[in-house]
């Protein structure tokens, strides 16, 4: 099939499309709890006449393809939105005080898009497409869990790809972004550090042990880590977000907490961090005569592009998109128009690009002089939905060819 053909039957589809957006869009789910999404991909994907497969604790799984010997390549969409309240100006608004600020809505309805195109050209696929519908990446768990539940077997994974829309972007919409090889997005953590004193009345500091002094003094310290004790080249930043302690102005609290996260390019700067913020906690609490610890919960490492896969989308894109609208990091940054292959978020499809070849692709959605200047996870954030049917088409497309240049 010629790119020209498929960007065509794409266009066709952009109905379609763009109403199963605003479906999802409307009655969103956060975390595991996807009910609604995930009752609507599976009736889509029947109704396409593919097979879905629960798997995890709130993924599926669909096989296109299968007629003829080949490798089976993945692609992923992520279904899961984020605990915010939605404020843009749009006709299709969540009402239930979950949002769609980071796009997996676009996401979903691009593949399901993708998976139609496939479908009809099924004959023609030199090997398998696995479509990966995800839960919970925004708390950094539905990729693990997936893999988990056997994701990557029954037919083995050879390679996976994932795109990511981006709002604000100095890019006309539709614009493919291919990641360079090596690690493009960072690993992260989440942590909770607790601060253990002894109450008392806020009249008589002296017979208590001040758990909110300790934190104050804490959380200071901790930015030391970065001032004084990584080198210029380890790029991480370390966040506390929150910190919780005491009900009343005359009243010392037996307990604070903070919580935070970690980003991080490499493991080894990863578990150094990790170890000087227990010591530092433990050490500066007990200056004061109070006890903190640090425990770490959700994480996921960092995204690895795989050299040969990376090359392969540079050429698919612009083979499909033209030069003009499709781009390698590198390019970008020799043109001056990039600011380096890393970005500051983390994705949890790293946990894919871990066990097999992947590569992230991602699609500008949304010029700032166009009115889509908030970031992503802005409860104001809107994407520009003309993107849906070339997004639909590049999911298609990537692994039609790379199974062709792969075939058995």
């Amino acid at each position: 099939m010629t790119s020209e053909i498929l960007l065509r039957e794409a266009e066709e589809i952009r109905d379609r499309v763009l109403s199963e957006r605003r479906t999802l869009h409307q009655s969103p789910g956060t975390g595991f709890d996807i009910d609604e999404t995930l009752a609507f991909v599976r009736k889509e994907l029947a109704d396409m006449g593919l097979q879905p497969v629960d798997c995890g604790r709130a993924g599926l799984v669909a096989l296109v393809g299968g007629k003829k010997p080949g490798k089976v390549f993945l692609l992923r969409s992520d279904m899961d939105a984020l605990p915010i309240r939605e404020e843009a100006d749009v006709e299709f608004a969540s009402q239930n005080g979950r949002m769609h600020a980071c796009g997996h809505d676009l996401h979903t309805a691009m593949l399901l898009g993708a998976a139609r195109l496939l479908k009809a050209h099924e004959d023609e696929i030199e090997g398998t497409v696995k479509l990966m519908f995800q839960p919970a990446e925004e708390i950094f768990e539905g990729s693990h869990d997936m893999i988990e539940a056997g994701l990557l077997e029954n037919p083995k994974v050879d390679a996976a790809l994932m795109i990511h829309v981006m709002a604000g972007m100095p890019f006309p919409a539709g614009t493919v972004i291919v990641s360079s090889p090596g690690v493009s997005a960072p690993a992260a953590d989440y942590f909770e550090i607790k601060v253990q004193g002894k109450g008392c009345h806020g009249s008589m500091p002296n017979t208590g042990v001040d758990p909110l002094t300790a934190a104050a003094h804490i959380l200071i310290a901790l930015q030391e880590i970065h001032a004084r004790e990584l080198a210029l080249g380890d790029r991480a930043v370390l966040t506390i977000g929150n910190m919780n302690g005491g009900t009343a102005a005359n009243v010392i609290p037996d307990l604070v907490t903070m919580g935070g996260s970690i980003r991080t390019f490499d493991e080894e700067t990863r578990a150094f961090i990790k170890q000087r913020m227990a010591e530092i906690a433990e050490g500066t609490a007990k200056a004061f005569r109070a006890e903190a610890g640090v425990t770490f919960g959700s994480g996921c490492p960092t995204l690895v592009n795989d050299k040969e896969l990376s090359r392969c989308c540079e050429i698919y894109a612009k083979e499909l998109l033209g030069p003009e609208k499709a781009f390698s990091v590198e390019e970008l940054n020799a043109m001056g128009g990039g600011s380096g292959s890393k970005t500051a978020g983390s994705e949890d499809f790293a946990y894919v690009s871990q066990e097999v070849p992947s590569v992230m692709l991602a699609l500008a959605a949304g010029q700032p002089e166009k009115g889509y200047c908030y970031p992503q996870h802005h409860p104001m954030a809107k994407f520009d939905e003309s993107v849906l049917p070339g997004g639909s088409a590049v999911y298609a497309y990537m692994a039609l060819r790379w199974l062709e240049d792969h075939k058995e």
